[in-house]
């Protein structure tokens, strides 16, 4: 299965997803969609047969509230079963509006913005200390930034090398009432990251041949962390939903979940 196909068919799932749970954040899995079709299909070491082989590469979606993205992808690839996905949002269902490491091929558990990084630098300290090769990716949003304990992180991951770890930014400058620049701006993000001692690019984060290109030569510098800054639009593929941030929290009704559907089945995979 292509990236294309991939991400297509995953944005058509988490539509019908959010829709039927009634929940929110369904802008924030459509900005990374294309990200995590790349990713799964394209890059990391891993097996839906075996989602916990000790040396799979990791991935950490730290913006948990876009969970469905993640979800749509593992069952596009048989991590579970596609019909699992009608249970999203509800009552004793392992698929949660926040994700959650009860899932095959989820790492760990994130809702509170500003714990994956850690996370992810712990798991990469890990595989330089024990000698494995497996590689650790962290999904950030740009709002994200603004937690203290990312920043920490950065500078931690410099300090001990560790280029077996990639990060790559959600870079779609919308959060949940209003900008990012208008909340608490972050930039220049760029010269903030190199200022840590890391490597940092930027890509547009939906064209899948630019993000495989930077994901797939890791590392781009011998004992420093990847950042790559993926330029995104919040609610990629639905006209209605681009770069409007009242789809932060919205779910589409069922005129719009009809609408949205047809401008996706319009698009070549």
């Amino acid at each position: 299965m292509t990236s294309k196909y991939l991400s297509k068919n995953a944005r058509i799932s988490t539509l019908k997803m959010v829709h039927k749970a009634k929940a929110s954040h369904v802008a924030s899995a459509l900005s990374i969609i294309d990200i995590l079709a790349v990713l799964y299909s394209e890059v990391m070491n891993i097996d839906p047969d075996e989602p916990f082989l000790v040396d799979r590469d990791r991935f950490i979606l730290s913006k948990g509230h876009a969970c469905a993205g993640v979800y749509a992808v593992l069952a596009e690839l048989g991590f579970i079963q596609k019909e699992s996905l009608t249970t999203y949002g509800e009552d004793f269902s392992i698929l949660m509006n926040h994700i959650s490491h009860k899932v095959p091929g989820v790492e760990f558990s994130t809702g509170s913005l500003g714990h994956g990084l850690p996370f992810g630098v712990g798991k990469a300290l890990a595989a330089t200390r024990l000698q494995k090769s497996w590689l650790t990716f962290v999904l950030l949003s740009d709002g994200e930034l603004q937690e203290g304990s990312n920043w920490e992180a950065l500078m931690f991951a410099a300090h001990h090398k560790l280029d077996n770890l990639v990060v790559i930014v959600d870079n779609n400058n919308l959060q949940s009432l209003t900008t990012v620049e208008e909340t608490v701006n972050i930039q220049s993000l760029k010269e903030k990251v190199l200022a840590f001692g890391w490597e940092v690019r930027d890509v547009d984060g939906h064209n899948h041949e630019q993000v495989k290109a930077n994901l797939s030569q890791i590392p781009w510098q011998t004992d420093k962390p990847s950042l790559l800054i993926a330029n995104t639009i919040k609610g990629k593929g639905v006209s209605f939903m681009e770069n409007r941030v009242e789809w932060h929290y919205r779910s589409p009704t069922d005129e719009q979940l009809k609408l949205a559907l047809w401008e996706l089945e319009q698009k070549d995979a």
